[in-house]
């Protein structure tokens, strides 16, 4: 075999390369000369979608910085590119172990003149015309901006009491709303009961007060309002935001399922608030926003399409939303019988699945509804309001691709409307979080694993409960002091359905090392070629895949299916385990890296859906299973193996940074924090017919690698070294175990964080590295001295891939349990880069590009289109395709092109192309 591993001799002698790379590593962790002499790099930001929004409703993004360069009080500026100088609002988010700025957050205002790019550098901001200022009291907090302001009860019900523009109140009591019924639905006895509730703040923090940028963060719950008792559940935080010149605040709402699911059915989850109305109903509007620049528009009482014209000036103004010229000079034959024309006073706007929604109105309860339009899919904005006496906007994002969702306006022929939105339209089916078989007879764990044979799914009767999981939704609501164009309300509409975002290139990011290794797109040589074509091949195959199987809905979107049934065309979405992805072989990651790379604004809102999902829904935040989350299955709550591997907070981690610091995502970073006592309650290995454990056991990979990342993060977000020091007491320990990383796992001392055991023993899994392992290594051994602990991960990686007999040498037996050579090959290659190895390299080539090829993932891949009778609906597909193959091939060729992208064009002249190219 023309690839090899260092026998352990070599690897040893190699030991000394590491000893000088080790010194070199202690050096920059401890803030050495090299590192402070750091020069700020060229800092630009641009637009992803690389062009200018029309509108942005005000901007936070992250920025990493050199070690050493900067202190985390340093202040900076913002020019746009014809020099003038942006409004910026900037702090820490993280730091390097010598306590050296890591990460800023910059915030900038609202505005529909943004410039085409940006450049960051050090100095002193610019301070915003209408600045964001926040004034605590004993009962309130009054944020005001130019001439509007918003006033937010300290307790009580109500998230926001008013808002106003210019003295005049447009908006008044937003509170959240919710109703529940006992069962799902009618049949079942042929009565149910339904409950009402709403919010019920229990805390208010002021989490930043301007002056770009204020953050008010609420929590409370959902407290019943009927006479039948005052129960509280799904508790819930709000954020709300507001930006400087901004006309609106946006809205963050977060909320946990803690019911029974057998008898808790929500049937409405939503806000709701009134809109005081003056203007002469002719002179109220409504709008709804399509998609592609449509939008609904309607009077409440039209003047056009009568029987009677009221003149051009007349029909014109109400159709643009502007005030009417005076009655005295409208036609007499309509203005006499104005109170003659029906008044109505509501509408619905309702969207019941990703391919169809109607709107619809009536002049008040009691009477019909008329259809008024429909579509396939709408934009999520709503507006109410009067010509002159201004209205609010409202909108939910993502709004058809969450749904049942529901836009509704009752009484705007009234003094007071009302407005909600429905994030669960009361208008669907029950939300029904009821497992979805009966057991079929499976009581013990003997069942429970033959089971897991045919459909694989790890069930276990009591464990597939969707108790503790959570979701987020994003909406903003707009003060206006008339009617929008209509043109303006497009705008808002697009500035909430793809929401602008400035970001830093994929190159200056890549100037700093942060988020270990990954090497930006490089067309340079054929096989770079054929490597980054097949990744932008995977990008759209998956996008395709998210539109043409409708991976839709208000808990599903955002997740990807794991396995494909090219019998069916069609993915194994009712298999057992083979259903959602939940994370499984590090699908987020994938995402990121690929943005990282390539800067696509598509790729990060991709990124981004899937962050919210696998945070919210696929994790719990309370309950016996509190910090872990659930493997793959048919429902996201489904199976029984409730895992940090899911909850792993690398998969959260390059989001938070990027954004500027989300602070819904570092909440659920945070709250992973002691979660490892929930290994107390979990044995992972329960069904593997072992004595149960007298101690806590902890896996090098998919359980302590993802404490890695809670702790890394929590380390760099606080600079506190306790969290440093619960990284190294595991690290050290696993340094000292006779086989080091080939032991496998361990008992686990959760005081400490470290193993309490010699590693005599030999435990090796294919999955140990692939749930964010590699990367989160990576970062670690650059910030941390750790030198044992690194000659046994340099160890692992050199030799979990070698042929068997050289294994056998290093441990004095055969070992079981390797498996995902080709996603491995990335571990070969960071041995091969650190130990300055090019046999290691080229063997690395050789796994990635043969490996891959034998499971359907040569390069060259291609998608047959499939319609006709075969198909529901015409589909693309390639049968190879699977969302673990796809993630772990993306991310070894990612950090392989990084680590040795040297050898790439060497090893694939010498296996030749039917070795790696995909056949047929």
């Amino acid at each position: 075999m023309p690839f090899s591993t260092p026998n352990r001799r070599d690897f040893m002698r190699a030991g000394a390369v590491g000893a000088t790379a080790t010194a070199a590593l202690t050096l920059a962790s401890t803030g050495g000369s090299a590192a402070a002499t750091e020069k700020a790099p060229t800092t630009n930001l641009r637009w992803i979608d690389g062009k200018v929004p029309a509108l942005h409703l005000g901007q936070s993004l992250g920025v990493p910085w050199p070690r050493g360069l900067y202190k985390t009080s340093q202040n900076f500026r913002l020019r746009d590119a014809s020099g003038r100088d942006v409004p910026v609002q900037s702090w820490p988010l993280a730091t390097w172990p010598d306590g050296s700025l890591k990460w800023s957050a910059h915030s900038i205002p609202a505005g529909e003149t943004p410039a085409e790019t940006y450049e960051l550098q050090a100095g002193k901001p610019a301070s915003p015309d209408s600045p964001v200022k926040l004034v605590e009291k004993a009962d309130a907090i009054t944020i005001s901006i130019g001439p509007r302001q918003w006033v937010v009860p300290k307790q009580g019900g109500q998230l926001i009491a008013s808002a106003s523009v210019d003295g005049r109140e447009v908006l008044r009591g937003l509170h959240l709303v919710a109703i529940s019924q006992d069962q799902p639905d009618l049949s079942d006895t042929g009565s149910l009961t339904q409950r009402n509730f709403t919010s019920a703040i229990g805390k208010v923090t002021v989490e930043q007060s301007g002056p770009i940028r204020a953050v008010v963060k609420l929590e409370g719950s959902h407290r019943g309002t009927g006479a039948d008792g005052l129960r509280d559940w799904l508790p819930f935080t709000v954020r709300l935001y507001f930006q400087a010149g901004a006309e609106s605040v946006r809205v963050m709402h977060s909320f946990i399922f803690d019911g029974d699911e057998n008898k808790d059915f929500i049937r409405g989850l939503g806000l709701r608030a009134s809109v005081p109305l003056a203007d002469a109903p002719h002179d109220r509007h409504i709008r709804f926003a399509g998609l592609d620049g449509g939008l609904w528009g309607e009077a409440v009482r039209p003047l056009t399409g009568l029987r009677r014209d009221p003149g051009k000036d007349y029909r014109a103004a109400q159709i643009a939303g502007q005030p009417i010229p005076p009655l005295s000079g409208m036609a007499e034959t309509v203005s006499k019988r104005l109170d003659l024309i029906p008044s109505w006073g509501d509408f619905t706007l309702s969207q019941a699945n990703a391919d169809g929604f109607a709107i619809t109105k009536r002049t008040k309860p009691g009477h019909g509804w008329i259809h008024a339009q429909s579509g396939q899919r709408a934009a999520g904005l709503g507006y109410v309001g009067g010509g002159t006496g201004g209205g609010t906007a409202f909108a939910l994002s993502h709004f058809w691709e969450s749904h049942p969702s529901r836009l509704d306006i009752r009484g705007a022929n009234g003094e007071l409307a009302e407005v909600t939105v429905w994030l669960w339209s009361p208008e669907a089916p029950a939300m029904d979080l009821r497992f979805y078989h009966d057991g079929m007879g499976i009581k013990d764990h003997p069942t429970e694993r033959e089971a897991l044979e045919i459909t694989y799914e790890d069930y276990e009767e009591g464990w597939g409960r969707p108790y503790g999981i959570a979701r987020t939704s994003e909406l903003h609501f707009w003060s206006l002091p008339a009617t929008p164009a209509r043109d303006k309300l497009v705008q808002m509409a697009g500035a909430v359905r793809e929401r602008p975002q400035l970001m830093c290139s994929p190159e200056r990011l890549h100037a700093v090392p942060v988020f270990g290794d990954w090497a930006l797109v490089d067309r340079s040589t054929p096989t770079r070629k054929l490597i980054e074509d097949q990744a932008d091949f995977l990008l759209d195959l998956y996008q395709r895949q998210v539109e043409q199987r409708r991976w839709y809905g208000f808990w599903h979107y955002g997740d990807v299916m794991h396995s494909y049934d090219r019998d069916r065309h069609e993915w194994r979405y009712d298999i057992g385990g083979y259903a959602w992805a939940n994370s499984e072989l590090s699908p987020d990651l994938w995402l990121w890296y690929s943005f990282l790379r390539t800067g696509r604004g598509d790729v990060f809102r991709m990124a981004e859906a899937m962050t919210r999902h696998t945070g919210e829904v696929d994790v719990y935040h309370i309950g016996p299973y509190r910090g872990f989350g659930t493997r793959h299955g048919v429902q996201h709550w489904a199976d029984s193996s409730k895992q940090p591997r899911i909850s792993n907070a690398a998969y959260r981690r390059i989001y938070y940074f990027l954004s500027g610091g989300d602070e819904r995502v570092g909440d659920l970073m945070r709250s992973l924090l002691g979660s490892e006592e929930t290994l107390t309650r979990v044995d992972i290995s329960r069904k593997l017919g072992k004595p149960p454990p007298t101690e806590v056991i902890a896996g090098f990979g998919t359980t302590w690698g993802s404490f890695l990342a809670m702790w890394l993060a929590e380390w760099e977000r606080t600079g506190d070294k306790r969290w440093r020091d619960r990284i190294l007491a595991g690290m050290n320990a696993i340094g000292r175990m006779k086989r080091g990383w080939f032991t496998g796992e361990a008992p686990f001392d959760l005081a400490t964080g470290a193993f309490k055991d010699p590693g005599d023993q030999i435990g090796v899994s294919h999955l140990n590295a692939v749930f964010g392992a590699v990367e989160i290594n990576s970062e670690l051994l650059t910030l941390v001295d750790a030198p044992e602990y690194r000659k046994a991960w340099l160890e692992y990686c050199a030799f979990y891939n070698a042929p068997a007999a050289e294994l056998r040498n290093l441990l004095g037996q055969d070992v079981k349990g390797r498996g995902l050579t080709e996603s491995h090959s990335r571990l070969t290659a960071y041995a091969a880069r650190q130990l300055g190895d090019q046999k290691l390299a080229d063997r690395a080539w050789q796994e990635f590009l043969t490996g891959h090829a034998k499971a359907g993932y040569g390069l060259g891949m291609k998608l047959t289109h499939i319609d006709g009778a075969a198909v529901l609906h015409p589909v693309d597909e390639n049968p190879a395709m699977s969302t673990n193959s796809t993630s772990q091939w993306g991310l070894a060729a990612f950090q392989n092109l990084a680590l040795v992208g040297d050898r790439l064009e060497a090893v694939a002249a010498q296996l030749g192309p039917d070795a790696y190219r995909t056949k047929g």
